[in-house]
């Protein structure tokens, strides 16, 4: 769940079709859910303020003491709120120091510290972004309708992504929560934590100290969510109903969150979002590897055991040389292939150490004991990273793709993706996906696809709370359409946020309207933990039996194992059960 630069995500299930949904022409007016419209109206008149700012504006009383943030168009605004503190590596975070007086939160405050090469690249009106780097880098931001009202309003706790290795709260506009806040009168947070080596080398073999420090970047995120059970209120937030949410690595984190006993209770429940590989996501680390990596650091450094201490010291890019190595090493000794590229090696990643993580997410033939109360809406985007290379080079690409192909240029691409088999994944495809072109055929996500039904799977099998599945479908248009339905691209349609990713998504009368069906869709699941709303087709639990997955298209429909006989056609011997 890599996440190269901005780009993030994975795709769908199985095959019969429900109703159809259009949102072409007149519904494309449609209003939103009365409970929605009810919500922004009641809303626009702190609109009319525009920006506030000052002396007693948006102060809220937290456990660590007074907070000022700032209101825009009725949206009460912080950053940077600490909500734990790191001050030594490897090591749980502490309960922050209480501060005297009242402290300024507008400022978005240190991410964990990770090589400036993950940074977003720049593109477009959307330059690269990047903030104070630090181990102490437990903060949070939040956005909410109302402050100290006695309103409970839903919480929604987005986890971002780029797998366990880098990203931030912030490192998009598409991440910022007013217009969701505002949509669906919910409070948003978002959180830092720790990551890669800091958050996930595991040390435990080297003292008490350490005994959780191949977790401490996910008993972060625990920490955040008790900070969150602990003062939420105040921001005019339901602590007992809060939604963890997350795409690629974020989506991931929501398993181990749904996989640690710790952080039971502290969320009732969890949306996935193209969180998964197969080495990632169903399934996290194994302690032997996990110590062998330890051990390899160590010795990449030329430290011995009783040298663990001088970690704390060694500066941060002369640690990373030395873990990276030795990731590389153990992913080659376990042949553990590359999720992105070719080759053997392993990324950082939460450790399942038989006691924070007990287990991985999917068992044998269920999921993870602490998941099994928890309602979870999970899906994928139909291309994911298969166009990435198009991306790219989008100055070739965008004169030079499946828009502008012949037929004969077509067809040959597709005999040389899929040899004898070519004609029958067509048929499959559009079978799955009647709305597409054969072309379209050539971009079919299976490495996000294939473990996010596996988690499905098992999360059924387990007999607990329902699994609502969903894909995304939608191709943006932009430079020639080369972008399709690609990794991250859900995200701005659930924030409602598409007029802050405008080089991407386009302005599109359909996108807009996408939009609020899917946002709308989110902010149910959050407030009722069922994701159907008026405007859409009837949305059933995900079963072994129906397959149940909602498609969000220009045409919204509701699909039954629409694609299974396209995913037994492309991957044969994959097993959703071992």
């Amino acid at each position: 769940m890599m996440k190269y630069k901005h780009f993030v995500h994975w795709a769908a299930a199985a095959l019969l079709f429900s109703p159809l949904f259009f949102i072409g022409t007149d519904t494309a007016a449609a209003a939103v859910p009365q409970s929605t419209a009810v919500v922004e109206k009641e809303i626009h008149g702190r609109q009319e303020k525009g920006f506030q700012a000052g002396p007693g504006i948006a102060v809220v009383q937290t456990t660590g003491g007074k907070v000022q943030g700032y209101v825009r168009q009725g949206i009460y605004t912080y950053h940077g709120i600490p909500y734990a503190e790191a001050k030594e590596r490897f090591k749980p975070a502490q309960p922050v120091q209480p501060w005297q007086g009242t402290r300024l939160a507008m400022d978005y405050g240190p991410i964990s510290t990770q090589p400036t090469s993950s940074f977003p690249n720049s593109t477009w009106e959307e330059p690269a972004r990047s903030f104070a780097m630090g181990n102490n880098c437990q903060n949070l931001n939040i956005w909410t309708p109302g402050i100290n009202d006695g309103k409970k309003r839903p919480v929604m706790v987005w986890l971002h992504g780029g797998g366990f290795q880098a990203g931030s709260s912030a490192e998009s506009p598409a991440y910022d929560g007013a217009n969701l806040s505002r949509r669906g009168d919910v409070v948003v947070v978002s959180l830092n934590h720790r990551l890669n080596v800091l958050g996930h080398l595991d040390l435990s073999a080297y003292g008490k100290d350490y005994q959780y420090s191949g977790n401490v970047g996910i008993l972060d995120l625990v920490n955040g969510l008790k900070w969150i059970r602990s003062n939420i209120a105040a921001f005019g937030g339901d602590p007992q109903n809060v939604t963890i949410f997350g795409e690629s690595g974020g989506g991931a984190k929501v398993l181990a969150l749904m996989t640690a006993p710790e952080a039971k209770g502290l969320f009732q429940k969890g949306i996935v979002e193209s969180g998964a590989v197969e080495s990632m996501g169903p399934y996290f680390m194994d302690k032997k590897a996990s110590a062998e990596i330890a051990a390899l650091t160590l010795k990449n450094l030329g430290l011995t055991k009783d040298q663990v201490e001088q970690l704390q010291t060694v500066p941060y890019d002369t640690l990373t040389a030395a873990s990276d190595k030795a990731l590389k090493e153990v992913g080659a000794e376990y042949k553990v292939p590359q999720a992105l590229g070719s080759g053997y090696g392993m990324s950082w990643e939460p450790v399942i150490d038989g006691d924070f993580l007990p287990t991985n997410p999917v068992t044998k033939d269920s999921f993870a004991a602490a998941g099994k109360d928890v309602p979870l809406l999970i899906g994928t985007n139909r291309t994911e990273w298969t166009g990435f290379p198009l991306i790219v080079n989008m100055a070739q690409s965008q004169s030079d793709n499946i828009n502008t192909w012949s037929d004969a240029e077509i067809d040959k691409r597709l005999y040389e993706a899929y040899g004898d088999k070519t004609d029958a994944v067509v048929r499959a495809f559009l079978k799955a996906y009647p709305n597409k072109t054969k072309a379209d055929a050539l971009y079919i996500d299976t490495l996000i696809r294939l473990p996010i039904l596996k988690i499905m799977e098992h999360k059924v099998a387990q007999g607990g709370a329902p699994v609502y599945a969903y894909l995304f479908s939608w191709d943006s248009p932009v430079m020639n359409g080369i972008y399709m339905s690609y990794h991250t691209a859900e995200i701005p349609f659930v924030f409602h946020n598409i007029d802050k990713m405008e080089a991407r998504i386009g302005d599109g009368r359909d996108a807009r309207t996408l939009s609020d069906r899917m946002s709308d869709a989110w902010i149910h699941f959050a407030r009722y933990g069922t994701p159907g709303t008026p405007d859409l087709p009837r949305w059933e639990p995900y079963t072994h039996q129906s397959g149940a997955t909602m498609i969000f298209d220009t045409t919204i429909r509701e699909g039954h194992h629409h694609d299974r006989e396209l995913l037994q056609l492309l991957a044969p011997d994959y097993k959703l059960f071992e």
